[in-house]
């Protein structure tokens, strides 16, 4: 049931967050530290409240095992900050993005030293070529050639340090057990120091917020500058997101782990497209395709299914 739960949050609270990001980054690609802060500094207080109760309960995983993780989890976030303050088109920023399962299942083989059969390989590429031709096919802006080398040298780097967390959090559990709240709150909570060096970044873009212009709020008749708001709608679904995604770190493998989060990715381009009316060509079909068709043969669906049948005509035979 836990996992059930964990895979809609994730897809629940993930799309629409991509959804409230797109629409901050467009009026302001630059905004990425300050939407981080808000989302660390909002989980940080709703841990310390109700899962730290004030700083009374002691970590069940040493603080030591913490920091290693906020260190990685900290740069992932702000080289990819970095990556869409040079303007990158969102969905050229997810290109990389997607290619988690790849680097997870490499690092899985030479640090833990992994092995997976031979549906897994190739449910794990077909995904990841699906997901580049949707994202290849959405993308319209274009960088410079100066920033492109950034962007990738940036982009590949955040995605082997996520996939080396990813790595860190299963070892931490197997170890210690499964505490998916605290871990949610000291990963948010201890970064907070680290940005006092983007204060001034957070500070001009605050700036900015208050000059966008007025939005009423239905229902509760609440005015504010309509940036704020979708910062606000932003670290709700980002709360709702992140939470999701820890309780699944708690109840399954890695790579099971990073093929959700990567279908999400998927979902979240496909009602991106929608919303914002992007074309949806042959060649988002075809993406379509390999994703699910790879998602069939990661879960192994055909398999179950054949278990499913043949246990009633056993049953029968016994009776």
């Amino acid at each position: 049931m836990r996992p059930a739960l964990a895979v809609g949050l994730v897809f629940a609270g993930c799309c629409s967050n991509v959804i409230f990001l797109e629409l901050l980054a467009r009026k302001h690609p630059g905004c990425g530290n300050i939407v981080t802060f808000a989302q660390f500094l909002f989980i940080a207080v709703e841990g310390f409240l109700f899962e730290a109760d004030l700083g009374r309960k002691p970590p069940a995983i040493p603080i030591r095992y913490y920091a290693i993780m906020v260190t990685m989890f900290f740069t992932v976030s702000v080289v990819n900050n970095y990556a869409l303050n040079l303007n990158i088109a969102m969905p050229l920023h997810m290109i990389f993005r997607s290619g988690s399962l790849i680097a997870n299942m490499i690092l899985g083989i030479i640090i833990l030293k992994k092995r997976y059969s031979i549906f897994k390989y190739t449910s794990i590429a077909l995904v990841s070529v699906g997901i580049f031709i949707c994202t290849f096919m959405s993308a319209k802006q274009v960088v410079r050639s100066s920033q492109i080398i950034l962007c990738i040298g940036a982009l590949t780097f955040a995605l082997l340090m996520s996939a080396r967390m990813g790595l860190f959090q299963e070892t931490l559990y197997k170890r210690f057990g499964k505490h998916s709240k605290e871990a949610l709150f000291y990963n948010h909570a201890l970064p907070l120091p680290g940005f006092v060096f983007l204060a001034s970044d957070i500070y001009d873009h605050a700036v900015l917020f208050n000059k966008s212009e007025l939005y009423e709020i239905p229902v509760i008749g609440v005015t504010l500058p309509i940036m704020w708001f979708y910062l606000l709608m932003n670290i709700i679904t980002q709360y709702v997101c992140i939470r999701g995604v820890f309780i699944l770190t708690t109840e399954c493998a890695s790579l099971t782990v990073t093929l959700v989060v990567t279908l999400r990715k998927f979902v979240s381009l496909i009602f991106s497209i929608l919303y914002f009316q992007n074309p949806f060509t042959l060649w988002h079909w075809l993406g379509t395709l390999f994703v699910f068709i790879g998602t069939l043969m990661y879960t192994e669906v055909w398999n179950n299914l054949g278990t499913t049948k043949s246990e009633p005509q056993k049953d029968s035979k016994k009776n």
